[in-house]
């Protein structure tokens, strides 16, 4: 029949590499909630934001695919299979960010004197539920 043996072990990663691989995807992890935090608009590149969380991510997820996935010890066509993977997924956000940016004029503005009128509009006219004390549940 062959010499396959079943519960054959390909590679087995040392638990070093395993805790240095956990503490980076921490690190980066942290870095991705401090980039969350800061505001590029002072800098006038509002998108910042999504581009540096893309790219953390993006490294995060080949950190956890050559690890944990053990890309980094397999065959090289599968890893040329992830690349192109990688590379459609690239494209499709691109496209993506292209329509984004094609329909930003048709965006309706929220931080303006109109707005803010309506707003308070809504807030002064009275509630339909209130109207009845609120006891449209209490029907036994």
């Amino acid at each position: 029949m062959g010499n396959h043996e079943h519960g054959a072990v390909d590679h087995i990663v040392p638990i070093r590499v395993l805790v240095g691989t956990c503490l980076v995807l921490l690190f980066l992890t942290a870095v991705t909630v401090w980039v969350a935090q800061l505001d590029f608009n002072i800098l006038n590149i509002p998108s910042m934001n999504l581009l540096v969380a893309l790219a953390v991510a993006s490294l995060k997820v080949f950190i956890v695919v050559m690890i944990f996935m053990h890309l980094r010890w397999d065959r090289s066509f599968i890893g040329f299979i992830f690349v192109i993977a990688c590379m459609l997924v690239f494209l499709f956000i691109g496209f993506a960010l292209t329509d984004t940016a094609e329909n930003e004029p048709d965006i309706i503005p929220g931080n303006t004197p109109e707005v803010q009128t309506e707003l308070d509009l809504l807030k002064t006219t009275p509630d339909p539920a209130a109207a009845h004390g609120g006891a449209a549940d209490d029907h036994h």
